[in-house]
């Protein structure tokens, strides 16, 4: 099947219209999220994250997406084997999107894109690991695929119900199988532990052998590089950037809820505590969000876009925000976010597929490990949309963000530091 740009492959799938236009500007958008409903910032969410989802999913279910996704990579690229692009693509959008897929079915135009969503990923899981597929992804291309791996483990923790008891058994064993294997990959002294932790989580979640000290030096090493009012560090010095919310909050606590309240394996305070940091560190997140809907860029990898919000997103949907923070501030908060991000057109090249850049197309911002693949980490702020149209969060009335409180002249929380 040769390239062609997804609304045409959208429209022989009879799904003509479904990819939200983009805004024509600041000033609409801003004056969008200052009137609009909940249910009206549910389906912007939805469409968007349908357009993001899509091209790779649409061409990955048929075994195509090799042929039809346009690779492009960042000006100081580092030589890797650049055919790990697909399998960040897939893994990254599979931790994003999962617990969307574990709403139940319906009717509306928001569940048709869901279930299509769905099926396809279901059915690009049989082509990431089938080795007689043009889609098997690269899954021993330097150490690279351990990231990846992690990520499509997370997604399935995230949802087993739907992402995993599905699957035939022969997937299922090629599942298990790439994750034993990557075991081959050691890896650094960094958030990168994680990564070696989270397929080895899945493991025991599905009965199989699995490293307890992948996992156990991973929880220690990170608890170590807290350095306070919740933020960690990423290896021994501090960076300032969002890996915080790329990688390490929501991987940690995740990993602590299979490791502690699951399996048993430490004390409850361990994750309780990770919990709480998590939190806090949320409150930065809130915060971070200027009148506006604009977020510093600052740090590594801000070419993965409003996946800066992770930990914030997980909180609404695990209903579990701080107190100074209601749902409805956070909706509207990230709703401005993407509208003010996903403004710019020049997100997505001609086909649909995301561009490297912050807002828009700037590949000189991407880091010597950026691809076009890395981008779906966008992905991971889209959380939220695991929760029913019902849920607080979407039916509440519109209300301010933090920062436009306080730069409105209102009263807002007064922030103070955290001793856990």
């Amino acid at each position: 099947m040769e390239r062609r740009h997804f609304v045409k492959a959208a429209s022989i799938l009879g799904i003509a219209g479904t990819m939200p236009a983009a805004a024509s500007g600041t000033q609409q958008h801003l004056a969008e999220t200052q009137k609009s409903t909940g249910a009206q910032d549910r389906k912007y969410w939805a469409d968007l994250l349908y357009r993001i989802s899509a091209p790779i999913l649409y061409y990955m279910s048929k075994g195509e997406l090799k042929k039809n996704m346009l690779l492009d990579v960042s000006p100081k690229w580092d030589n890797r084997d650049k055919n790990v692009s697909y399998l960040e693509a897939f893994g990254r959008l599979t931790a994003g999107t999962s617990l969307w897929f574990s709403l139940p079915d319906d009717q509306t135009p928001e569940g048709e894109k869901r279930k299509q969503l769905y099926d396809w990923t279901l059915q690009s899981m049989a082509h990431a690991v089938d080795p007689s597929s043009p889609d098997y992804l690269a899954w021993t291309a330097g150490s690279q695929p351990l990231v990846d791996a992690a990520f499509l483990a997370h997604g399935l923790i995230r949802n087993m119900p739907k992402l995993w008891e599905p699957l035939d058994n022969i997937t299922k064993g090629r599942v298990i199988k790439e994750f034993k294997e990557i075991r081959r990959v050691k890896p650094y002294n960094s958030n990168w532990l994680l990564f070696g932790a989270m397929p080895e989580i899945f493991l025991l979640l599905v009965d199989e052998e699995y490293n307890t000290e992948r996992i156990e030096h991973a929880i220690n090493k990170i608890n170590g590089w807290y350095v306070g009012d919740g933020w960690y560090s990423d290896g021994d010095v501090f960076h300032m950037d969002y890996y915080n919310s790329y990688v390490i909050q929501p991987m940690l606590v995740d990993i602590l809820d299979v490791w502690i309240n699951k399996a048993g394996k430490m004390p409850q305070s361990v994750y309780e505590t990770a919990f709480k940091r998590m939190q806090r560190y949320s409150e930065f997140l809130e915060r971070i969000i200027s009148p506006e809907g604009t977020f510093p860029a600052f740090g590594r990898s801000i070419t993965y876009r409003v996946g800066a919000f992770q930990p914030l997103a997980q909180m609404a949907y695990l209903d579990k925000l701080p107190k100074s923070i209601t749902p409805a501030q956070v909706r509207c908060g990230l709703t401005a976010v993407m509208k003010r991000m996903f403004a710019n057109k020049n997100n997505f090249d001609k086909n649909n597929f995301l561009q490297l850049g912050f807002v828009g197309h700037q590949p000189n911002v991407a880091d010597s490990y950026t691809n076009t693949g890395s981008l779906y980490l966008t992905s991971l702020g889209f959380l939220p949309l695991g929760l029913p149209a019902d849920h607080e969060f979407w039916s509440a009335p519109a209300a301010d963000w933090t920062a436009k409180k306080a730069w409105n002249g209102e009263d807002f929380p007064k922030d103070a530091a955290t001793r856990y």
